[in-house]
Formats: C-alpha cells, sequence, structure tokens
C-alpha cells in the first residue's frame, strides 16, 4: 500500500479536504486506485452529536457511519462508497485501546500513549486501507490521508507520532507528505508572506516528519521569487511547491495541480511512474469549464435551522449544484433562517422552497409557514426529513384543522401526534441510536412523480438520519385528505416519501437524497425541483418515459 498523507499548517479552514480529494482525482485519471481515511483529533467517537453550526454537517455513509463532512467530498470527487471506519477519531483510538485493556490484551503492562495508541492508530490506518471503496475486489493501491486539525495542536500530536512511524515501517517508496499551509498578504505591505509556511515546516519537522510537496494557499497566484524563498527555507524543491490559488469554483482544484505536474512528483516519490497513465480528466474540464460560463440561474429559498453556516447544509448545497448544472443553470441560494420566518413569508420569492434536516424545536414555526407558503402557492417544495415531517404537520392543522398537531420532538403533549418517536430509538443515549445508513424505500405505485424521477423502479436506497416518524396512525386521514404516502419501508408501516398529487411539485422525504448526489449524476430529487422551478419538468418525465 502506497500513502499519500495530507496535512495542514498556520490556520484551520485552508481546505485540506478539497486538496486531499483533488490528488485522489489526479491519481485516479492516472488510471490508479484510490481510497481515502480522515483522521480527526477529537475525542468524540463519531460526528454524530456534534452541533452543526461548530463542525459543519454531519455526513451520512451507506453503513450508517456520521462521520465529517470531509468524506462527503472524498465521496464525491473520486465516486467511491467510504465506510465509518474511514473516520478515524481520537474517540475510537482511545475507546479500543481501553477496551483492550479491560479484557487483559496488554497481559498487565502500563498501557501508554506511545506505543499502545499509537500502535492501536496505525493498525487502523493499515487494515482500513486495504478495504475496496470503488466496488472492486482487492485493495487500493494508494490511500490518501487527512489529518485534520493543524500541526502543533496538542490533540493530533499521537497521530503525528504514529504517521512518523508508519512513514519509517511502510519505507520512502511507499509514502508521500503534502503539507497545505498559508501564504497569506498583509495590506499594507502587499508582499507574499513565507514566514508562516516557514514556521509551519520546522514544526512538522521538528516532529520527525517532512514534507515532500507543499500545497500553498493564496488568494492569487505565487511569485517565482515566493517559491524560491519557501523552497530554500523548507527545504522543498521548487517543483514541488504547489500553489492553489483561489478558483471560480472547486472543479479546478485537480486541474490547477494537474497543469503544475503535481502528480509527477507523487508518482516519482511513491515509485509509481511506470504504472501510472497520463491523467484523463477531461470530464472534470468540461465540468469546471461548463460551470463557468452559466448565465442563467435559479431562485432556491432554503429554509433552514442553522443557515448561519453554510457547510452545515454543505451536502444539500453541492446536491442543488449537480442539479442546477445538469438544467444548465446556476443555483441562487436565498439563505432563510427559519426563527426570522415566523411571522413573514414575503421573504419566500423564489422559484422553489427547500427544508432541509435539523433538530430541536428552534425555527419550527418558520419551516410550516415556508411549507404553507408553497403548498398554497404551487411552488415547488421539496422537504427532506424534518422537512417532510414539517409538511405533515402543516397539512394536518391547515387542511386537517387539526390546529395542535405537533411532533413529540417539539409538544410532547400534543393530542394530534403526527409525528411520533420511533419505538426502537434510546431515549438516554443520543450517539449512533438513530435510523441510520442505506434503506430501501419501496414505492407504493409506478403513477408518481418520485417514481418517474427515480427511472421507475420498484424501490430505491437512500441514507437515512432520524429518530422520529411520520405516525402510522393518522395516514389514512391524511390521504383521505389528499397527502399522499407513495414511499414506505419494507415493513410498510414507516413513511418514506409523501406527495400532494393537486400540486405541481410538493415532495417530502424521510431519507437524505444528498448524500448520494455526485457531479455527473445528480440526486432525482433535487434534479426534479430545479427541472419543477424552471417549468421543464412534464417535458423531462414524458421524455423519459417514452425511454429517450
Amino acid at each position: 500500500m502506497k500513502y499519500v498523507l495530507v496535512t495542514g499548517g498556520v490556520v484551520s479552514g485552508l481546505g485540506k479536504g478539497v486538496t486531499a480529494s483533488s490528488i485522489g482525482v489526479v491519481l485516479k485519471a492516472c488510471g490508479l486506485r484510490i481510497t481515502s481515511i480522515k483522521i480527526d483529533p477529537y475525542l468524540n467517537t463519531d460526528a454524530g452529536t456534534m452541533s452543526p453550526f461548530e463542525h459543519g454537517e454531519v455526513f451520512v455513509l451507506d453503513d450508517g457511519g456520521e462521520v465529517d463532512l470531509d468524506l462527503g467530498n472524498y465521496e464525491r470527487f473520486l465516486d467511491v462508497t467510504l465506510t465509518r471506519n474511514n473516520n478515524i477519531t481520537t474517540g475510537k483510538i482511545y475507546q479500543s485501546v481501553l477496551e483492550k485493556e479491560r479484557r487483559g490484551d496488554y497481559l498487565g503492562k502500563t498501557v501508554q500513549v506511545v506505543p499502545h495508541i499509537t500502535d492501536a492508530i496505525k493498525n487502523s490506518i493499515e487494515s482500513v486501507a486495504v478495504i475496496p471503496v470503488d466496488g472492486k475486489e482487492g485493495a487500493a493501491d494508494v490511500c490518501v490521508i487527512e489529518l485534520g486539525g493543524t500541526v502543533g495542536d496538542i490533540e493530533s500530536m499521537p497521530f503525528i507520532e504514529a504517521l512518523r512511524q508508519l512513514s519509517f515501517s511502510v519505507g520512502q517508496d511507499n509514502f508521500c507528505l503534502v503539507h497545505v499551509s498559508l501564504i497569506p498578504v498583509l495590506g499594507v505591505v502587499g508582499e507574499q508572506k513565507t514566514k508562516p509556511t516557514q514556521h509551519s515546516v520546522r514544526e512538522l519537522r521538528a516532529l520527525g516528519l517532512t514534507p515532500h510537496l507543499l500545497a500553498c494557499r493564496s488568494a492569487q497566484p505565487l511569485l517565482e521569487n515566493t517559491k524560491e524563498k519557501l523552497s530554500q527555507f523548507c527545504h522543498v524543491p521548487a517543483g514541488n511547491i504547489l500553489n492553489i490559488h483561489d478558483v471560480p469554483n472547486i472543479w479546478h482544484v485537480p486541474l490547477l495541480l494537474r497543469n503544475q505536474n503535481a502528480h509527477l512528483s507523487i508518482l516519482k516519490q511513491l515509485n509509481l511512474l511506470d504504472f501510472a497513465t497520463t491523467p484523463a480528466l477531461q470530464d472534470w474540464t468540461r465540468m469546471a469549464e461548463t460551470f463557468d460560463n452559466l448565465t442563467e440561474s435559479v431562485r432556491i429559498a432554503l429554509v433552514g435551522k442553522y443557515v448561519g453556516l453554510s457547510d452545515s447544509y454543505l451536502s444539500v448545497v453541492k446536491a442543488l449544484l449537480h442539479a442546477c448544472i445538469a438544467c444548465s443553470l446556476k443555483p441562487s441560494i436565498d439563505w432563510i433562517a427559519a426563527s426570522d420566518l415566523e411571522d413573514d413569508s414575503a421573504r419566500l420569492n423564489a422559484a422553489c422552497v427547500l427544508v432541509p434536516g435539523g433538530f430541536g424545536d428552534r425555527g419550527v414555526t418558520g419551516m410550516i409557514l415556508a411549507a404553507k407558503y408553497a403548498r398554497e402557492n404551487k411552488v415547488p417544495y421539496l422537504g427532506i426529513c424534518l422537512g417532510m415531517q414539517i409538511s405533515v404537520i402543516e397539512f394536518a392543522r391547515s387542511v386537517l384543522g387539526l390546529e395542535r398537531a405537533n411532533s413529540n420532538e417539539f409538544d410532547d403533549k400534543t393530542p394530534n401526534p403526527v409525528v411520533i418517536f420511533m419505538p426502537e430509538g434510546s431515549r438516554t443515549h443520543m450517539g449512533n441510536t438513530m435510523r441510520l445508513g442505506s434503506r430501501k424505500t419501496l414505492f407504493q405505485t409506478p403513477d408518481c412523480i418520485t417514481s418517474k424521477l427515480y427511472q421507475n423502479s420498484e424501490y430505491v436506497e437512500e441514507r437515512h438520519r432520524h429518530r422520529y416518524e411520520v405516525n402510522p396512525e393518522f395516514i389514512g386521514i391524511l390521504e383521505k385528505s389528499g397527502l399522499k404516502f407513495f414511499g414506505r419501508d419494507e415493513s410498510g408501516n414507516r413513511m418514506e416519501i409523501l406527495e400532494l398529487p393537486t400540486h405541481p411539485f410538493y415532495v417530502g422525504v424521510q431519507f437524505h437524497p444528498e448524500f448520494k448526489s455526485r457531479p455527473a449524476r445528480p440526486s432525482a430529487l433535487f434534479l426534479g425541483l430545479i427541472l419543477a422551478a424552471t417549468g421543464q419538468l412534464e417535458a423531462y418525465l414524458g421524455r423519459h418515459q417514452n425511454g429517450s
């Protein structure tokens, strides 16, 4: 196994995830099979209990893993299906070591960070690296590892030491270190400053790791004298100093790396030049240029709880982007805080409305108002997870006349609990206790918009993350009044997809279709929303029904 380690210095949020994903894209374009690992040094076992405001969205995998959003980048960029084990956290490592200690696996030894924690980290990396993620048999050729946080952080020290040991044990030809750093420009001087990167590299070298390549983030392209200074003081050849400057969209980043021959530097370090081909990135070039040249846009009202940080809905935004590009449009998103909408629906002046997932009662009144506005004004609506439950509550209140209809999540004393806590859920433990991962949804009829968007499949497999569900006791009265549940789970008792047949596009889904959207294969439901918003849905469905 060959390893490419991506570390970060100076500040967090430099785009290590996009850089790691882009390195994977370029190497994959050279004919190599790629897998990815994200190391998060926090003590949480997984990302499931973290606030989106603090750490961005929680990305859900097929196997139910609740992981860092960077794994979403890996899946979208590399078109792979990762597992929960591809996200290694301090919490997981310590938990496994402590379980072994309690079993007596260490034979009376004093359990220490070195060697027991570092050995556990190495073993975890080496075992996860050989798990196939691209649908083929056998291990990948290269494993790209992203180390979260910034070099010098106390919490990442055991991982740095474990990776130092790993680089030594696998040998020089099997390990390549790419260090992502910032090259700031001070406003007064206007000069590109290399000192922060010099200090960052010095810190890394003091810990026993020497970067083979530098990936320098900057607003503008690096000047030649900046590269020369970095090469001289960081002991990295000038040809291995990559510049990842700001670009119009992130699909340009793999092209930036290719244009600077990053693949050749990495392949040379890994002794793979004889096994790789010239990178075939025609599709990426076409995607990047297509997006740059789009002029028409579509306005989308995204009504959510966490709109203060766009990363909270990263996969939703990417799914909208994929769908819009398939329709030759740019997404223009109106970020509407649900809590601000509670007395004013005039702000919903958009071509379509999307209410994504969330937890807790803050902003629920605003979401209900958005669902009502979309239903009454025939505005295309997509409700995801909580957004589906919101549409049921709104319908029960406005159409059935059940004024106090609510979810048990928001009012446990409601006389009309149209949304209830799932019987198998845990009320005492929050972590990894929801209904998670990829599950089948069976269509009850082919004669509905969602079935047609999914190419008339009998069922669809999408990823879930919820602990509340639509109350089966209310299904009869809701359907009698016009709200149809066209998708159910395999038991037939759990509602997965709802539609309002009298509406051009009013769809709610209990699952999260955004997690499986890809640049070249947009999510069917997001595509349907954009087509409906632009008046193209009927023609699209007609074409696809005729097999054209």
